[in-house]
């Protein structure tokens, strides 16, 4: 099978079971929020996100290292791998636990505490299952990872739903949590057929630490931006904002599920063009346009309609998270053109570039949502969004120094997609005014023939 049957045989895949994580997590989200409220909910994504970034950062990139080692690992590596990832989540347990009190303390609220307690202690859990899932993924069983983590993800919602309605408020979700890590831990090494055990040889550690170390640290310092919701707007606008800013964010990754396959097509494509600049251009500007046409139709669209759903399906007392909708939107719009922009620095190796640009994406974030979350609260962390979004200038200036792309292609798309963000606040029909340009757009530019730049993004590979 040649390379462009490959990627979209496995874009096919990909999106089918992306779309039904997104299905499952989208009704569990919805009867969960409805039942404990903005406050519980909040409460439970601000510990979330906290042991979210632990995770990734205890992982210490050994998932990577497993996937992309250049000779097929044999039970050491797993062993090895095991053991470090045993005492990395214990190191980081250790220390989170530690951390609380001061974190109780910055949120100026003790209700964040003990779900978060709780949830810390899932560490080990959770970053032990990392090498027997990079085993699966190395096998290319992806069949295996799906069934895997969608079964997981429907016993984190069935615990979780079972408690809610039992009136358990932010313990539910916590429950379901913590009983979808175990499930996880136990699927994936009976998948992998691996029975982890103790193991400890100096240099393997050394060359897991440095490749993966090197490879993650770019996306540690991106990941930072999870932090910013528990931790600031956690402190000025308090646990119920908390759970607005969540909910936003999470609508908007269902919108954008796409972004996610297209870019991993991406990785595969490009990775066979690092010799060739000329074709490697063409695939940015093919691929920029593709990601830009994938994302901004559903992002538009559910902000037209969201004013009828959030509350039918939420209830009235989410209705704040329109406030915040578009900001976040445009966020994941100008994201989904720039990733493209990420994945041709690394596969020209270039991957301290990547991490200067997060950095100074993550720096005008946290300083933008300091200086706007105490003066305005949810709209705030919406400004702050827009400020971060100056740093996209890094990244475009490093990619037009190698490559030289054209934007022509995509801005027009990009520029038509950005009024309907903002329509779920405007009353009808004066909100249709702001489909116009998009109307526009489509009427000149022919859309259908747009769309077959994804078959010339595909072939590139060939």
């Amino acid at each position: 099978m040649n390379l462009r049957r490959i990627i979209l045989k496995d874009g096919v895949y990909l999106a089918v079971r992306q779309l039904l994580g997104i299905v499952i997590s989208l009704v569990g989200v919805i009867l969960i929020t409805r039942a404990i409220g903005p406050g519980n909910y909040g409460l439970y994504a601000a510990a979330l996100g906290i042991v979210g970034y632990a995770s990734n950062l205890a992982g210490l990139g050994v998932h990577v290292y497993i996937i992309r080692r250049p000779n097929e690992p044999g039970m050491d590596v797993f062993h090895q791998a095991f053991t470090l990832m045993l005492i990395s989540g214990v190191l980081g347990v250790a220390l989170g636990a530690a951390a609380v009190p001061l974190l109780q303390r910055w949120l100026q609220n003790p209700a964040f505490g003990p779900p978060l307690l709780v949830m810390l202690f899932t560490l080990p859990l959770t970053i032990l299952s990392g090498p027997a899932m990079a085993g699966l993924e190395r096998n290319l069983r992806y069949r295996s990872v799906a069934v895997i983590e969608l079964t997981g993800q429907l016993v984190n919602y069935t615990i979780a739903l079972i408690l809610a309605y039992r009136g358990e408020g932010v313990w539910a979700p916590v429950a379901g949590y913590v009983v979808g890590q175990l499930y996880l831990l136990a699927a994936t090494c009976a998948g992998a057929r691996i029975m982890p055990r103790p193991y400890w040889r100096l240099s393997l550690v050394k060359e897991m630490l440095s490749y993966g170390v090197g490879y993650s640290a770019s996306m540690w310092v991106w990941q930072l931006r999870s932090l910013v919701n528990p931790l600031l707007v956690g402190r000025f606008a308090g646990p119920e904002a908390v759970g607005w800013v969540a909910l936003a964010i999470r609508l908007v990754e269902a919108m954008s599920f796409i972004k996610g396959v297209t870019w991993r097509i991406s990785i595969a494509v490009l990775g066979k063009l690092h010799g060739n600049l000329h074709r490697l251009k063409q695939a940015l500007e093919d691929a920029m346009l593709l990601q830009v046409l994938a994302v901004g139709p559903l992002l538009a669209v559910f902000a037209c309609v969201a004013p009828l759903l959030l509350p039918r399906c939420f209830g009235e007392q989410w209705q704040p998270v329109l406030i915040i909708y578009p900001f976040i939107a445009l966020g994941y719009l100008i994201n989904a053109l720039f990733s493209i922009h990420s994945s041709v620095l690394y596969v020209l190796g270039r991957n301290w570039k990547v991490t200067g640009f997060h950095a100074a994406h993550i720096i005008l974030f946290v300083g933008g949502a300091l200086l706007f979350i105490p003066r305005w609260g949810l709209l705030g962390y919406g400004l702050a969004e827009v400020l971060a979004l100056v740093g996209y200038l890094v990244i475009y200036r490093q990619v037009e120094h190698l490559l030289c792309p054209s934007y022509r292609s995509v801005v027009p798309w990009l520029l038509a997609f950005l009024p309907p963000l903002w329509a779920a606040k405007i009353i009808m029909p004066i909100g249709l005014l702001f489909w116009i340009p998009l109307l526009i757009v489509v009427a000149v530019i022919k859309p259908g023939k747009k769309i077959i730049g994804y078959m010339k993004f595909a072939k590139m590979g060939e």
